[in-house]
């Protein structure tokens, strides 16, 4: 699969840092998924600010769309649904910009 900078990226990670602190099975082993899963929130959280940056210079700019929002055009949606009977995720909404 190839990767893309783009915010469903950043959610892939998140869920997979989710998944990692439920599998610690060691104090150790949690700890250190817990030191991760700060510093990729703190990263995701760097993401998440240059994406509502980008949604204000499209509101400034009147313009609808930003690849960073939008899945690439090869990609129409790319599923972070991890293996196994249920990853919390229950449905997606995109959000368009009207102009």
């Amino acid at each position: 699969m190839t990767t893309h900078n783009h915010i469903d990226t950043v959610r892939m990670h998140l869920i997979q840092q989710l998944q990692a602190l439920r599998e610690a099975d060691t104090p150790e082993k949690l700890k250190a998924e817990v030191d991760r899963a700060k510093a990729i929130s703190e990263i995701a959280q760097v993401a998440v600010n240059t994406a509502k940056v980008e949604v204000d210079y499209l509101v400034a700019t009147e313009q609808t769309s930003a690849p960073f929002l939008e899945a690439p055009p090869d990609e129409p949606y790319r599923s972070t649904k991890l293996e196994g009977p249920n990853n919390g995720i229950t449905s997606i909404t995109r959000h368009k910009l009207q102009g």
